[in-house]
C-alpha cells in the first residue's frame, strides 16, 4: 500500500509539473509566433526576442532544419529530425536531452509558423531541472519515510494485535485446564463487549451443555446399573437355590420360573435402554406408513384385553372412523403399550384410549380412573428412571414414559401429562402427515 501510494504521488506530481512546464512553453510560443507576421519581415524584433538563459531557449527553423534565428550558442537545431517533421505539421511537446548552456535536461514545444519567408518551425524549450529535483526529493522522501512508516505501523500493529488477542490466549490457557470431571469450570471473558466476548459466552454455553449431557449420561449409567443389579441378584439367588442338593421337583420348577421371569425383565430393560440410547443419538428409526387411527388403537386394545380381564378391568377405544395418519405403526404401538401397561399396573378402573384429529395433529390420550400422578411429579414423569416414591417397589424401571416421549419426538410430536378430572391422562400429539423433504 505504501509503494502504491508513493507511485501515485510521484506520477501525479510529475504530471502536474510537466503540465506547468507545457503551459509556460505554450505562452512563450504564442508570444514568439506573433513576431513572425505574414505581412512584413520583423527579423530584428524576432532576433531580439529570441533570448535565452540557463533555463530556457528558443529557435526558429526552416522545415529542413536550417536555422533562421536561435538563442543558443550552438548552430544546431535543439530537436531531432523526427520531432522537427512532426512539429512542422502540428504542435508537439518533446523531451530533449542535455544542451549546451542549459542546466539539466529540457522539454520543448515544436510548432509550425507561417511567415513572409514561408513555412517555419518554432522551437521553444525550458529546463526540467526544477521538476527533476522535485521528483527526486519526493522519491528520496518516500524511500526513507516508507520503511520507517512500515516499521512503525508493523510495531503498532503487533502491539495492538497482541493486546487484542491477549484474551484469546487467556481463554486458550484456561481451556487446557478445564476438565469436565470438575463441574462449573468456564472460560474467562474479556471486559469488552466485542466478538471475543460473544465467542467466550458461546463456548461457555457449549461447556454447560456438554457438562449437562455428561451428567445425564452419568445418571443414566448409574440408574441403569441400579436397575440391572436387582434382577441379576434375584436371578443368581434363584439359580443358587436350584443348585442346592435335595431340591424337590416343585421347588426346582418354581426356581426356574422365577429365573425366566427375571430374564424376561432383563430383556425388556435391555430393549428399553436400546431405544433410549438411539433416541439420545438422534437416530431412532421411524418408518412411516398410512394407517387408520381407530384400527391402530383397536389392535393395541386387543393385545391388552386379556391382561385387563385378568385383573377385572377393561380397555375401551374412542376414535372416529376414517381418521388416517402417517405413522411408524410399531413404534406408536410400543408407546401406547407402555401407557396402557402403566395404567394397568398403577391405575384403577377402565382404561380409555381416544384419538382426535385437530390442526394437522393426531391427538391420542390414554386415561384411567385411578389416583393419577402424584402432585409435583408431572414434570418428572417423562424423565428416564423416574418413578414416584410409591412406585419404587414396583417391577418397572421408570423407562416407559421416557420411551413414549422419545417415540413422539422422533415423529416430530410431543408427549405430556394431560388435564383429567379423575385418574391419570397422558396425551400424544403426532403430525398426521410427514413433513415434506
Amino acid at each position: 500500500m505504501l509503494a502504491l501510494a508513493a507511485l501515485f504521488v510521484y506520477l501525479r506530481t510529475q504530471s502536474q509539473l510537466t503540465e506547468t512546464i507545457d503551459d509556460g512553453l505554450e505562452v512563450r510560443g504564442g508570444e514568439l509566433t506573433a513576431l513572425v507576421a505574414p505581412e512584413e519581415d520583423r527579423s530584428e524584433r524576432l532576433s531580439a526576442a529570441l533570448t535565452g538563459g540557463e533555463d530556457s531557449y528558443s529557435q526558429v527553423l526552416r522545415p529542413d532544419g536550417s536555422l533562421v534565428a536561435s538563442s543558443l550558442a550552438t548552430g544546431e537545431p535543439a530537436v531531432g529530425e523526427a520531432a522537427l517533421r512532426a512539429g512542422a505539421r502540428a504542435p508537439v511537446y518533446v523531451d530533449v536531452g542535455a544542451l549546451e548552456s542549459i542546466d539539466g535536461d529540457s522539454r520543448a514545444l515544436v510548432a509550425p509558423v507561417d511567415s513572409v519567408r514561408g513555412s517555419l518551425v518554432l522551437v521553444v524549450g525550458a529546463s526540467t531541472e526544477g521538476r527533476d529535483e522535485a521528483l527526486t526529493q519526493i522519491a528520496t522522501g518516500f524511500g526513507i519515510g516508507a520503511p520507517l512508516a512500515l516499521a512503525l505501523a508493523g510495531a503498532l500493529g503487533y502491539l495492538l494485535a497482541a493486546r487484542a488477542l491477549r484474551p484469546v490466549e487467556t481463554m486458550r490457557g484456561r481451556a487446557e485446564e478445564i476438565n469436565l470431571e470438575r463441574s462449573g469450570e468456564r472460560l474467562p471473558l474479556p471486559e469488552a463487549e466485542d466478538e471475543l466476548r460473544r465467542l467466550g459466552e458461546t463456548l461457555n454455553a457449549m461447556l454447560g451443555r456438554l457438562e449437562a449431557s455428561l451428567e445425564r449420561e452419568r445418571v443414566f449409567v448409574a440408574d441403569a446399573s441400579h436397575e440391572l443389579r436387582t434382577p441379576l441378584a434375584i436371578l443368581r439367588a434363584e439359580l443358587e437355590l436350584a443348585a442346592r442338593p435335595n431340591r424337590s421337583r416343585e421347588e426346582l420348577a418354581a426356581a426356574v420360573a422365577s429365573a425366566v421371569e427375571e430374564v424376561d425383565r432383563l430383556s425388556r430393560l435391555a430393549e428399553d435402554l436400546l431405544v433410549i440410547a438411539r433416541a439420545d443419538q438422534g437416530r431412532l428409526p421411524i418408518v412411516r406408513e398410512p394407517v387408520e387411527a381407530r384400527e391402530l388403537l383397536e389392535r393395541v386394545r386387543r393385545r391388552f384385553e386379556r391382561s385387563a380381564t385378568e385383573v377385572g378391568r377393561g380397555v375401551t377405544v374412542d376414535a372416529p372412523e376414517g381418521l388416517g395418519a402417517e405413522l411408524d405403526v410399531l413404534r406408536v404401538e410400543q408407546a401406547l403399550g407402555n401407557l396402557i401397561d402403566n395404567a394397568l399396573r398403577h391405575g384403577e378402573g377402565a382404561v380409555r384410549i381416544s384419538a382426535r384429529g385437530t390442526d394437522g395433529l393426531l391427538a391420542i390420550e390414554v386415561t384411567d380412573e385411578g389416583n393419577g400422578f402424584p402432585v409435583g411429579f408431572e414434570e418428572q414423569a417423562f424423565e428416564r428412571f423416574s418413578r414416584p416414591d410409591s412406585g419404587r417397589t414396583g417391577l418397572g424401571a421408570g423407562l416407559g414414559l421416557a420411551i413414549v416421549r422419545a417415540i413422539a419426538e422422533a415423529h416430530g410430536g410431543t408427549a405430556r401429562v394431560a388435564d383429567s378430572a379423575a385418574g391419570a391422562a397422558v396425551r400424544l400429539e403426532l403430525p398426521l402427515h410427514s413433513a415434506p423433504a
